[in-house]
């Protein structure tokens, strides 16, 4: 494996583990761990730049007229769990904040 096929796996690998450690957050922060939430966070964004990074190169590649690879139906789904990924996140951080909001306004009515 090599050349498009190589980079489009690993932007689908970086963008399924950032995934992952948003989703992780999420149930953490639901368990009132909100440190260890953040840190997931900072570790799935670490990993989504690489994807994004992947991603990129390949875009200035094409630009530059270097890519004689055509772009076919694996990159289509490595850009697809690039967005999700990045969905996942926005949502992630919502969630989390949302979770924070609600524990301080149940203790206040304890």
């Amino acid at each position: 494996m090599e050349g498009l096929e190589l980079i489009c796996f690993q932007i689908i690998s970086f963008a399924g583990e950032a995934k992952s450690s948003y989703m992780g957050a999420i149930h953490t922060a639901k368990a009132g761990n909100y440190e260890e939430a953040e840190k997931m966070i900072k570790e799935g964004s670490n990993v989504f730049l690489q994807a994004h990074k992947a991603h990129a190169d390949l875009i200035q590649k094409e630009a530059a007229g270097d890519m004689t690879e055509t772009p076919n139906l694996l990159l289509i789904h490595a850009e697809d769990q690039l967005m999700a990924a990045e969905t996942c996140k926005i949502l992630a951080v919502e969630l989390i904040d949302t979770y924070k909001r609600i524990s301080i306004l149940e203790a206040k009515e304890a």
